[in-house]
C-alpha cells in the first residue's frame, strides 16, 4: 500500500487551527471478483472514485471491456481458476469477493455453487495469510433468525457444519471470518436479499416479471412478512468502507431498511403495472412464483445498527418502494431470471 497526498476534491482538505492541510489517505490496490456484476459494477467506481486501484476478474470479453471502460485493470479468469485467484490476491492490497455461481445455485445445484465459493475463499484467504490485508466477501441476511425477530451482526454464527442449500453459504462466511485468526483482516458483508436500483434484474425484477406474466401482483397470506432492502449505491459504499476501515473478524450488515412488507411491495407493483393485487395461500406460492416460491413468504428482518456505529455508514439511496414507484422495475423485467454475479 502507498500513501498519497490528496488535495482534490476539496472535501479532502481539512482545516486545523485555521490552517488548511491536505489529508493523507491510504491508496490500495483492490482485487474484486464479480467485478462486472450488479453489485461489483457499483463497487468498482466507488473504489476508483476514492483513489484506489482496482483489478477486476472477468470471464468474458464483454465483462473485460466494461471493466476497462470503468478504469479498472482486468485479469481474465473465473471463480474456479484458483491459481489466478491466488496469484492476483497475493499481488493486491486487499480483496472483495463478490463472485458466486448463482446460475447453477438457483437451477438446483446450490451445493456445487457453495463448494466452488468455499474453494475460492480458501484460496483468497490463504494468499493473504499473515499480511493483515483485508478480505471481505458477500453473504446474506435472509433467514438469519426466526420469523418475528430482528437479526443482528452477532446472530447466525453458530452454523450447522452439515448445512445444505442456501444455508451452506453461511458456512463460507464463517470460513472467511476464520482467516482473522490467520493474520487476515477478513470479514463478511451480509447483504439484504434485494439490493435494488435502476437496472436491477434481481429478486424484485423477477417478482415484477411474475406479476406481468400472470396479470396479478401477489403476496403470500396477509402479506405482513418483510424483507430487508438496501440501495446498490449504499451497498457499494459499505464495501469500500469495509476494506478501508473494518477490523478483522467483522460481520457487517448491508441493510438500509430493516423490513419492507410484501403487501406494500405487491401494491407498488400493482400500481405500476395496473394489475390487481391479491393474496395467495402459502401452499400455492411455488405454483405462482416458481423458484421464488420458497423465499417469497419468508419473514426476515435485519438491523445494521452495529455496522453503522462501527463504520459511520449511513445509507442515503432511495428506498425500495421509491425505486418501485419510480418505475425502474416495470419498464422491463423477466419472470425467468435467476441471480447472477
Amino acid at each position: 500500500m502507498s500513501q498519497t497526498d490528496i488535495t482534490t476534491p476539496a472535501s479532502l482538505v481539512a482545516t486545523r487551527g485555521g490552517v488548511s492541510v491536505s489529508i493523507r489517505r491510504i491508496t490500495m490496490r483492490i482485487f474484486v471478483t464479480g467485478a462486472s456484476g450488479w453489485i461489483g459494477s457499483a463497487v468498482v467506481p466507488e473504489l476508483l472514485g476514492h483513489g484506489h486501484e482496482v483489478v477486476g476478474l472477468a470471464r468474458s470479453d464483454a465483462s473485460a471491456a466494461a471493466l476497462e471502460q470503468a478504469g479498472a485493470e482486468v485479469v481474465r479468469g473465473s471463480v474456479d481458476d484458483l491459481d489466478v485467484l491466488g496469484a492476483t490476491a497475493s499481488a493486491s492490497d486487499g480483496v472483495i469477493h463478490l463472485a458466486f455461481k448463482h446460475d447453477i445455485a438457483f437451477s438446483g445445484d446450490f451445493a456445487g455453487a457453495a463448494t466452488s465459493d468455499g474453494a475460492a475463499i480458501e484460496t483468497l484467504g490463504s494468499a493473504l495469510e499473515g499480511t493483515g490485508k483485508p478480505l471481505f466477501i458477500a453473504s446474506g441476511v435472509l433467514g438469519l433468525v426466526p420469523p418475528g425477530q430482528v437479526g443482528t451482526e452477532a446472530d447466525g454464527h453458530d452454523v450447522d457444519p452439515s448445512a445444505v442449500g442456501p444455508a451452506a453459504r453461511a458456512l463460507n462466511a464463517e470460513l472467511a471470518l476464520s482467516f482473522a485468526r490467520r493474520g487476515v483482516r477478513s470479514g463478511t458483508v451480509r447483504l439484504a436479499p434485494t439490493v435494488h436500483g435502476d437496472g436491477d434484474e434481481g429478486f424484485m425484477a423477477s417478482i415484477v416479471g411474475v406479476a406481468r406474466e400472470t396479470g396479478v401482483s401477489a403476496y403470500v397470506g396477509d402479506g405482513s412478512n418483510r424483507w430487508p432492502a438496501v440501495h446498490r449505491s449504499d451497498a457499494a459504499r459499505l464495501y469500500r468502507l469495509a476494506v478501508e476501515q473494518a477490523p478483522a473478524g467483522s460481520t457487517l450488515h448491508g441493510v438500509a431498511e430493516e423490513g419492507v412488507s410484501f403487501r406494500d411491495i405487491a401494491e407498488a407493483i400493482g400500481r405500476q403495472l395496473d394489475v390487481p393485487v391479491r393474496s395467495i395461500e402459502p401452499a400455492d406460492a411455488a405454483a405462482h412464483f416458481g423458484w421464488l416460491g420458497g423465499f417469497i413468504g419468508l419473514d426476515s428482518v435485519a438491523s445494521s445498527a452495529a455496522t453503522r456505529d462501527l463504520l459511520g455508514w449511513q445509507p442515503t439511496g432511495p428506498t425500495l418502494l421509491e425505486d418501485l414507484d419510480a418505475g425502474h422495475y416495470t419498464r422491463s423485467s423477466r419472470a425467468d431470471w435467476a441471480p447472477a454475479t
